[in-house]
């Protein structure tokens, strides 16, 4: 019926419908799988939490990564979608430092449609950022980050943490 509408395969097209063999693994029930978080700074490599293994987002807390103060950086998720359209991805991360919230942040991924040969994974790159500075910027935080979709469903959530040093 919809073959003929040009728009609608438009709109199908860009939700990634339409095009390619579906990837879903059969036995792996989660609609929405979080592989890495990077974290892009001018003058330095980039950092990649890999998050691709069950249970290695358990571990990041104990291992803080140091962030320059006053630096600019970009973080992406790169992520795949099985089984059904995902609605409305979101980031949302609290930052605290000794217990008490400095920040929260929730950036818009958006909808996506499951994974296919074609496009085996997806990338978001959310707005820059820019690490505190001064010497009372300087120090530990904890950050708690996850992916909630439009229906309140949480698909990860972990604990990180990182120091704001005055270099690299």
């Amino acid at each position: 019926q919809d073959a003929g509408d040009e728009s609608l395969q438009r709109y199908k097209e860009s939700l990634g419908l339409g095009g390619g063999t579906d990837i879903s693994d059969p036995n792996d029930p989660r609609v929405c799988i979080i592989l890495s978080l990077t974290m892009d700074s001018p003058g330095r490599d980039p950092v990649t939490i890999d998050l691709s293994t069950p249970g290695s987002e358990n571990t990041l807390k104990d291992k803080p990564f140091t962030i320059k103060e006053g630096a600019k950086f970009t973080m992406s998720a790169k992520f795949k979608v099985q089984h059904e359209i995902l609605s409305g991805l979101h980031y949302v991360q609290v930052v605290k430092r000794k217990g008490i919230r400095v920040s929260k942040d929730s950036e818009m991924i958006g909808s996506y449609a499951p994974n296919t040969d074609r496009q085996t994974t997806y990338e978001k790159r959310f707005q820059e950022e820019e690490a505190p500075s001064g010497m009372l910027a300087r120090g530990h935080y904890n950050a708690v980050s996850s992916f909630v979709d439009d229906d309140k469903k949480k698909h990860l959530e972990f604990e990180w943490s990182f120091d704001i040093a005055k270099d690299w």
